[in-house]
């Protein structure tokens, strides 16, 4: 299990990767919080007509849930059985897709009513999922990330993703924005922007403090994007974290 993992390497004294020169750094202003679901173990956020939708993770835990921004209540919720890790979910048309960690298999429901309609399978790992006007893009822990064709499932490609130190690795949670694809970065307080068109990353956007050390329980990782294009915002939140914070960007450099 991931969580076990992550404690792991907080023993051994594990050091996150930075950044570097050639890239944009952020910081960020708060321009709001909602109350999120301390409980819920986020591994995928979206928002959709004024709402987010949101998957969770952990065996015996995960599952999708549609849950009201402003109050953090939940409207309606499907569990995934005992067996799955669930993981990044993102919508196309009138569904909801959600992958899981180490089962190969994908799920797919009807948006309104949470209904199972299909499975896919695929190869390695899931851990983020996204999509911009023509694909859904796939992240699986590794500095890679994934095209995936919504028509066959099928994958059309694959791009590594860089900056100025090299390969960046244990990409997570994904989201496209405004062209570019910001992916949570496991076990840091970053999100790097990345080019779709060559993975090169283009910025680098700095979450340290956003949550008080206080009001974090073990394994409360930063893990969660959200854009809601329509209103121009961008949310973020973590594993396990008590509020869902609006942001807005600051540059730095």
């Amino acid at each position: 299990m991931r969580a076990a993992v992550l404690l792991a390497m907080m023993a051994i004294g594990f050091v996150p990767q930075g950044g570097g020169p050639g890239a944009a750094t952020y910081g960020y202003q708060v321009v709001r919080s909602y109350p999120h679901d301390r409980e819920a173990f986020t591994q995928g956020l979206i928002v959709r007509d004024g709402v987010f939708y949101e998957g969770t993770g952990l065996n015996g835990r995960s599952g999708i849930r549609k849950v009201k921004i402003e109050t953090g209540e939940v409207l309606q919720s499907r569990p995934l059985a005992q067996e799955y890790f669930g993981e990044g979910i993102t919508d196309w048309k009138d569904s909801l897709y959600e992958i899981t960690w180490r089962s190969e298999i994908g799920f797919v429901y009807d948006i309104k009513t949470f209904e199972p309609t299909k499975t896919w399978a695929y190869k390695g790992e899931g851990w983020g999922l996204t999509h911009d006007d023509t694909r859904f893009i796939m992240s699986d822990g590794s500095s890679q990330l994934r095209f995936i064709d919504p028509a066959t499932m099928k994958e059309t490609g694959r791009i590594s993703v860089r900056d100025a130190n090299g390969p960046v690795e244990r990409l997570n949670e994904l989201e496209y924005v405004k062209g570019e694809i910001y992916a949570n970065v496991w076990t840091t307080d970053r999100i790097a922007r990345i080019s779709p068109k060559d993975g090169r990353v283009t910025g680098w956007i700095d979450l340290s403090g956003l949550l008080p050390p206080g009001e974090q329980a073990r394994d409360a990782v930063l893990n969660g994007i959200a854009y809601d294009a329509a209103a121009d915002r961008l949310f973020v939140t973590g594993k396990l974290w008590p509020r869902v914070f609006e942001i807005k960007l600051v540059k730095r450099g």
